[in-house]
């Protein structure tokens, strides 16, 4: 990693690809307020420091077949390392799981999961999941809509220096 400061034209920078991951690096420049070819190199930059891990387009689950949403709150009955890490990498074979977060509290682990119905889920619910090893149980909430969804984290582009660390434009 080259760097890990972030000043002012890095944050804007990031908060503008996290908003708008096709943005031209002209366009980019323009915003942040520095010339295409040093925008390049903070982008990269950025990139290898890892505070970019990749580029995704947002699609549409319902335009793909995809109209049930699931929140699966899974309990394991072993929270021993080896148990957490083989229930992770059997949860990443499954397509239809979306997001896994390992948990504090009563519920070790929450599973976003998406299908095309109701009936797709539990034949997913009961030949998968609640039949994996080490699971003791599997609470399903159905999601009723979504009323906001954004990616990534908020970025204050008013932190942090005001751009002393870098070659510039």
């Amino acid at each position: 990693m080259r760097r890990v400061k972030l000043d002012r034209i890095d944050r804007r920078i990031l908060r503008d690809l996290q908003d708008d991951g096709r943005m031209t690096n002209v366009e980019l420049a323009r915003r942040a307020g520095i010339s295409a070819p040093p925008c390049l190199r903070r982008v990269r930059a950025l990139e290898e420091a890892q505070f970019i891990r990749g580029y995704h387009a947002d699609i549409n689950p319902e335009a793909l077949g995809y109209g049930v949403m699931v929140f699966a709150h899974v309990g394991l009955t072993s929270q021993a390392e080896n148990d957490l890490r083989a229930f992770e990498d059997l949860v990443a074979s499954w397509p239809l799981v979306r997001e896994c977060h390992m948990l504090a509290g009563e519920t070790d682990f929450l599973l976003k999961v998406v299908a095309e119905d109701w009936d797709s889920y539990q034949k997913f619910l009961t030949t998968q999941l609640t039949a994996a090893p080490n699971v003791s149980h599997v609470k399903s909430s159905l999601a009723i809509r979504t009323g906001k969804s954004l990616p990534g984290v908020p970025v204050d582009v008013n932190v942090g220096p005001a751009g002393d660390d870098h070659d510039e434009e």
